[in-house]
């Protein structure tokens, strides 16, 4: 059965990805051609294609909230070592300076850590799901 609020916090984690690329592309000055960008078009391709995928298996049933909850707490590490972990090149300090500490970095800043908190929600609340239909099966 799809969950429709989980698919909500997924579209919304999506949205807000998009939003954090793009501050990449931004604030990186990325150009065409270069290896920065390359790896970031790879990276991103890959990511949304298994959103995609995931979603589209998850509306056929062939996954459920068990594959949402490993990958959302698979994001939230992944963003964890890229920008708040003790040995990141980029944390958001780091991002804010980049645009000089004026507004658009702190959306850029924003927009990452809510990004951060809707992973997390995703990754609970996949759990919980998890965990009621584990129970209804006994």
């Amino acid at each position: 059965m799809i969950n429709q609020k989980l698919v909500a916090l997924i579209a919304a984690g999506s949205l807000l990805s998009l939003g954090h690329t793009a501050d990449h592309v931004i604030r990186d000055g990325l150009r065409w051609p270069s290896t920065e960008l390359f790896a970031l078009v790879i990276a991103s391709v890959v990511l949304y294609g298994a959103i995609g995928v995931g979603l589209f298996l998850y509306v056929k049933g062939k996954v459920g909230p068990r594959f949402w909850t490993v990958f959302a707490f698979a994001g939230v590490l992944f963003g964890w070592a890229g920008h708040f972990s003790s040995f990141t090149e980029q944390p958001p300090s780091f991002i804010l300076r980049a645009y000089n500490y004026s507004l658009a970095g702190r959306v850029a800043v924003g927009v990452l850590s809510a990004l951060m908190l809707v992973m997390g929600a995703v990754g609970v609340y996949a759990a919980y799901l998890w965990g009621r239909a584990v129970e209804a099966s006994k």
